[in-house]
């Protein structure tokens, strides 16, 4: 992955403030409604709707206990200190929905890519899609009960991630573990600034 280049978006000076676009991507039911929700200071913006058997031949409905699809986007806003404020922006995970991922990617730094181990053949469509963009990312393996815990070194050899790529695990239910994860992905971009020049 490459590093940040005076081509790609710099976060945005708001006094003190400096406001930063992060992109919460992955495949359908992974989570990302949750751990925005989890996290967000302000009432999320959210937009599921209810899935039906209409959608039964382009989305799966075979998902234990998933009743509601983000169909546009989830929108959060997170300090996480007096000073650097994470605009969140989720994505919604069908491949048919992949031109509004491509959207909200403008203008992110980076992605928080949120995948369940009993489902990563889903997260290589849309990991490829975030790489082809050139964003850098970092992946966070949501827990659900029963789901396998690899280690994250082997997560990278089955992901054919880079060494550099971080992987965390987090709990979307919960603020702390998902304020972590977030703090993952940004301690990874802040790697990747260059120096200034002198």
């Amino acid at each position: 992955m490459k590093g940040c280049t005076s081509s790609e978006p710099a976060p945005v000076l708001r006094g003190t403030e400096v406001t930063t676009k992060i992109l919460v991507a992955g495949h359908l039911s992974a989570g990302k409604t949750t751990l925005i929700g989890s996290v967000s200071q302000i009432r999320p913006v959210t937009t599921e709707e209810t899935m039906t058997s209409a959608g039964a031949d382009v989305d799966r409905t075979d998902l234990p206990g998933k009743t509601k699809t983000t169909v546009a986007m989830d929108f959060g806003r997170l300090h996480l200190n007096d000073n650097l404020v994470l605009y969140l922006f989720g994505a919604p995970g069908q491949p048919r929905f992949f031109p509004i991922l491509q959207d909200l990617a403008h203008g992110a730094l980076g992605v928080l890519l949120l995948a369940d181990t009993r489902r990563l053949d889903d997260t290589y469509p849309i990991l490829e899609l975030i790489e082809d963009l050139g964003l850098p990312y970092a992946v966070a393996i949501n827990r659900f009960d029963g789901a396998p815990e690899p280690t994250a070194d082997r997560l990278r050899e089955v992901m054919r991630l880079e060494a550099t790529t971080p992987v965390v695990t987090c709990d979307a239910r919960d603020r702390s573990s998902c304020r972590d994860a977030l703090i993952a992905l940004i301690t990874h971009l802040l790697t990747l600034t260059p120096e200034p020049s002198r």
